[in-house]
Parts: structure tokens; C-alpha cells; sequence
């Protein structure tokens, strides 16, 4: 075992790989990871589908058998993708089990095309649910105003969910209202409250990147400050992560609680650095705190392996300098709340675009294989 990974794994943080393939699966590297580099849950979304497909050989077969089936696109890429995630699940299903739920767990998303349409995220999400079958599946549900019910919805009928897209404090605190009310329907409905998870995908590198953009459009001020770049990211997510210590407290979490509910945890995702000039395992080393998951991108993974320093807790002692940064950032100029709805809307918008390729990819592939 890699002494920095494990050193990782033991300061309370789970890793995830925030990758999946056909080619991972089959050749044995997903299990490689599991075993030797402390990965213990997978992610995927539009754009990680998307990649796979398009550089990937070993989904031929399948797609001459679908073209075969007359299958269209919309069929053959939710066979396609539940099949992935699915034999991702069996991989992952000895570290659920093994982690009593807590870890094991592989993520799904409902189609882009939905994060604005709550009744039809919760009709997928359900059918994603059936179609899969594994209990340690998680379906990614964006974290978007329409999103919040759905959330709802989706935990009060027992399906553990993987939160998504969530760049603002306002919209985390949302998102967890999101869960516990669902718990509490959950309860209602007579479901183990035990048997569901949920984790909370906090974005963190683009915020940098569009924070450090408005800081580059400034001409005068506070805001040609060059300390003030590449550090929005993590104190938003170390100020989300107070947010959560405080929000599952007190009475009403407590009776939650008390029937087996679990906490909601923190994601922190998009964890690969945008920008050359920042370390890169500084989206990981920097927000070290227990009851948390990182996923990251392969490349990152190695980079921790390689060269990560994990140093204790770098969140709760850091609260006070997270506040401090966000309100130098305000005096710079810097529209909080406008970045966090231009980076919702980005976020949507880029897993539309990936959707369309994926589903243009195959598309051209049935049409080939019939011919």
C-alpha cells in the first residue's frame, strides 16, 4: 500500500476515483486500485461516459448486439452505462460491505436534460435504481432549485443519492435540508433509515478558476492582490464543511439519529487543479478532515501517491482564515453569488454538451454496426 494514500485513508478521508470505463473493469484495473491504492468508491458522470465511449474498443461488441436489438440511442446508452456501473458495483461490493454501506458505493447521474425537471429526475432516478440493482449504488441528482425536491423525494423512497453540481453555501444548505426532510418522509414510509446514504458533491477547482478569472478582469483595488488567487476553492469548502458540523446537530438530527440515520458526507469534487501553477494534490492535502470523500481523477490519485502531504486536519482550525478570505474577496469586488450561479449553469451546461457527444458517438456506432 502506498504510504501517502493510506496516510489519506487514516486522516478519516475515503478515495474515490472519479473514473470509470469498460476497459477498467475488464482488464482489472478498477480491481488493482481497490486493492493496492486505497480506492474505495467510484464516480461517473456525462462526461466520463462520454470519454469512455468514444475511446473505447471493448464497447463494440455490445453496441453490434444492441444495433442488432434495434435498439436506439437512448436505450443502448442506458444499457451501456447501467452495465458499467453495475460491474462496477460488484467490484466495489467487499468494501460496502466490509464498511458497513459507508464506502463501496458507485454513482450514477440522471440525464443533464433533467436538472431543471424534478418530477422526471425522481422517475429516473428510480428507474435507474431498479435497472442497476445494487445496494451500494448511488444516483447523482444535481444539486439545482428543481433538484432540491427531488432529493427529497428519492431519499423518502429509500434510494440513497449522490448529490451533484453544488458550488455555493446557500445551495449546500439547501441540499442538506434536501436530505433530512427526505429521511423524515423516509421514516414515514416505513424504510430503513440505516440502509440509506447520501453524499454531498462540493465542487472545488472551478471556483478557483472563475474567481481567479473576475480577479484577472480587475484593475485597481484589492483585487490585483495576487494572494488573493487560487484559494476561493478551499476556504469555500472548508466553510461548507462548518456548515455540515452545525447542520447535523442539535434535536431534529438527533431523532433522525436515533432510527439509524446517517450523516449526509461531504464530496469534494473537481479535485483535479486547473491551473499549471498550483499543486497539484492541493484540492486534496489542503482539506483533510475525517467523515469526508475525494474524488479524484486518476492523475491526481497518482499525484497524492507521489508526492501528497497529509498534514492532520487542514479544515476546522482554518475556519476563521476561510471567512476572512470570502470577505477580502467581497471587498475586491468579487459577486459571491453571482459566481455561484454562473458556475451552476456552467456545470449543467457542460454535462449537457458531453450528454449530446455521447449520445452523437453512439449514435454513429448503431448506424454503422447495422450496416
Amino acid at each position: 500500500m502506498n504510504d501517502r494514500l493510506k496516510d489519506l485513508a487514516d486522516a478519516g478521508v475515503s478515495i474515490w476515483l472519479d473514473d470509470l470505463s469498460r476497459e477498467r473493469l475488464e482488464t482489472g484495473n478498477l480491481a488493482d486500485l481497490v486493492q493496492n491504492k486505497h480506492v474505495v468508491g467510484v464516480t461517473s458522470n456525462p462526461a466520463i461516459f462520454q470519454a469512455a465511449l468514444a475511446d473505447g474498443e471493448r464497447y463494440d461488441p455490445q453496441v453490434r448486439e444492441l444495433a442488432a436489438a434495434g435498439a436506439d440511442v437512448e436505450k443502448a446508452t442506458q444499457t451501456i452505462t447501467t452495465d458499467d456501473v453495475r460491474e462496477a458495483c460488484k467490484v466495489l461490493r467487499p468494501v460496502f460491505d466490509a464498511t458497513d454501506g459507508v464506502d463501496g458505493r458507485v454513482s450514477i447521474e440522471v440525464s443533464p436534460g433533467l436538472a431543471h425537471d424534478t418530477e422526471q429526475t425522481v422517475a429516473e432516478a428510480a428507474e435507474l435504481w431498479k435497472i442497476v440493482d445494487q445496494p451500494n449504488l448511488l444516483i447523482k441528482i444535481p444539486g439545482t432549485k428543481e433538484g432540491w425536491p427531488a432529493i427529497t423525494e428519492t431519499i423518502a423512497a429509500g434510494i440513497s443519492v449522490n448529490v451533484t453540481l453544488i458550488f455555493g453555501l446557500e445551495q449546500y444548505k439547501n441540499v442538506m435540508e434536501a436530505y433530512v426532510s427526505g429521511l423524515e418522509k423516509a421514516k414515514d414510509n416505513g424504510h430503513a433509515l440505516a440502509d440509506i446514504h447520501s453524499v454531498a458533491s462540493f465542487f472545488v477547482s472551478r471556483v478557483d478558476s472563475e474567481i481567479d478569472k473576475r480577479l484577472d478582469a480587475t484593475t485597481e483595488g484589492p483585487g490585483t492582490d495576487a494572494d488573493l488567487k487560487g484559494k476561493a476553492g478551499v476556504a469555500n469548502a472548508r466553510l461548507a464543511f462548518q456548515m455540515y458540523e452545525e447542520f447535523f446537530s442539535g434535536p431534529r438530527w438527533e431523532a433522525l439519529e436515533a432510527e439509524g440515520a446517517r450523516k449526509q458526507r461531504p464530496l469534494w469534487a473537481s479535485t483535479g487543479v486547473k491551473n499549471p501553477d498550483y499543486d497539484d494534490t492541493m484540492y486534496v492535502v489542503d482539506l483533510v478532515v475525517e467523515d469526508t470523500v475525494n474524488t479524484m481523477p486518476e492523475k491526481t490519485l497518482d499525484a497524492v501517491a507521489d508526492h501528497g502531504e497529509v498534514r492532520g486536519d487542514r479544515v476546522r482550525p482554518f475556519y476563521d482564515d476561510a471567512h476572512a478570505h470570502m470577505h477580502a474577496l467581497a471587498e475586491a469586488g468579487i459577486d459571491y453569488d453571482d459566481v455561484i450561479e454562473v458556475l451552476i449553469k456552467e456545470g449543467v451546461d457542460k454535462f449537457l454538451v458531453a450528454w449530446d457527444e455521447l449520445q452523437t458517438t453512439l449514435g454513429a456506432s448503431l448506424e454503422a454496426a447495422r450496416k
